[in-house]
């Protein structure tokens, strides 16, 4: 926690303003959620932006106080105290909102007294999550070019080798009795164990992609016809989409690799939690997105495609969370831990941003994606 002696860039209510209406549409037009507590911690403004945040209508704020969303031994509420008590703009990093009624991670608070109104207090929010997610996934960038280098020595010194042993194991099979020719077989299916994983791991190349426009809803319409015919023929789907949605920038076979490894995770992890009631939600929206600086670059982009899917399985394990994207990290006792990170690193090759949020009942896969410039009829 940080604390500046500053005063709060709100006008003083004056004979020009008696109401301080300027003040409010000042508050109301900005981006970031801003809140107005009483001395009673009590809700006495909220704009847009906040009610979006919470989730709640500034109508029904008005009604309620601070300690209705969260516990009473939150650091919100020692923060609050110390700018009433010091006087001075106190700010606070990494803060999670956690409550029956709220679920926000990574937020960063500035709290200020409000001159006009004794222990009046204004606070501003901003969620930091996404550019940590960015942050982390630079680092995930790193780790994937050298799973691509480690790949392509093992297709140098290893794959050439292991036709050979498997062409040897193919001629002993042929010779050896029924009790020899047992472990023939098993030292092939492990040598097609071992090519299948190099295989795997050759995929994790920096070769260009070819992007065109892509219409995402016909994407998760087949990624879907996919599943219920195959691994989750026995969960319910549901489709929460945008219809208005643009075309997004994409390469069509990418985007369907992405979607069918979330949705096979998604599946997977509904079937290990025995749930009769499994459900998967694929949802899409158009949102302003996090607008970002492209590493190396001063170009910035939008990201206003948003592509959810959702899971009502058993939510994955806080330690793991972190580190999900990063390659060898898997949370299943089968399995190589590379199929999140190729997901982070499709997404990232076509300049968006992968997320995920879980909790017990619910995990949530974001998918951040440009939109396409110009549309393609043909896609």
């Amino acid at each position: 926690m940080s604390a500046s002696a500053s005063r709060p860039g709100v006008r003083r209510a004056g004979s020009a303003d008696p109401d301080g209406v300027l003040a409010v549409q000042i508050l109301s037009a900005m981006m970031l959620p801003v809140l107005v507590l009483n001395a009673e911690n009590g809700f006495r403004h909220a704009n847009p932006a906040a009610e979006e945040f919470l989730g709640i209508s500034v109508v029904q704020l008005k009604q309620i106080n601070l300690a209705d969303l969260l516990p009473a031994d939150h650091p919100l509420f020692m923060l609050i105290s110390h700018v009433r008590q010091a006087g001075v703009t106190v700010s606070d990093h990494d803060l999670n909102l956690q409550s029956p009624r709220l679920a926000k991670r990574g937020i960063s608070v500035q709290a200020s007294p409000l001159p006009e109104e004794e222990g009046a207090v204004i606070m501003v929010f901003q969620d930091t999550s996404g550019v940590r997610a960015l942050d982390r996934q630079l680092a995930f960038r790193g780790a994937v070019r050298s799973v691509s280098g480690m790949a392509a020595i093992l297709a140098h010194e290893v794959k050439n080798p292991l036709s050979g042993i498997r062409g040897a194991a193919q001629l002993l099979e042929a010779s050896v009795g029924p009790s020899d020719r047992e472990l023939a077989t098993l030292i092939q299916d492990e040598v097609d164990r071992i090519r299948d994983l190099v295989d795997r791991m050759e995929m994790f190349d920096e070769k260009p992609i070819e992007c065109r426009p892509v219409n995402i809803h016909r994407v998760l319409e087949h990624v879907r016809k996919l599943a219920q015919s195959g691994f989750a023929a026995n969960i319910r789907f549901t489709e929460v989409y945008d219809p208005s949605l643009p075309p997004v920038s994409a390469n069509r076979d990418q985007l369907v690799q992405v979607l069918l490894n979330l949705v096979k995770n998604a599946a997977e992890a509904i079937s290990a939690s025995d749930n009769p009631h499994g459900e998967i939600i694929l949802s899409t929206a158009y949102q302003h997105g996090v607008r970002l600086a492209l590493p190396g670059s001063r170009t910035r982009v939008d990201l206003p495609l948003l592509v959810i899917v959702r899971d009502n399985g058993p939510g994955i394990a806080e330690d793991i969370l972190p580190h999900l994207f990063e390659p060898f990290v898997t949370s299943k006792s089968f399995g190589s831990g590379l199929g999140l990170a190729l997901v982070a690193k499709i997404i990232g090759d076509h300049g968006g941003l992968a997320e995920v949020q879980s909790r017990p009942g619910r995990t949530e896969f974001h998918l951040h994606l440009p939109m396409a410039l110009d549309d393609d009829p043909s896609s």
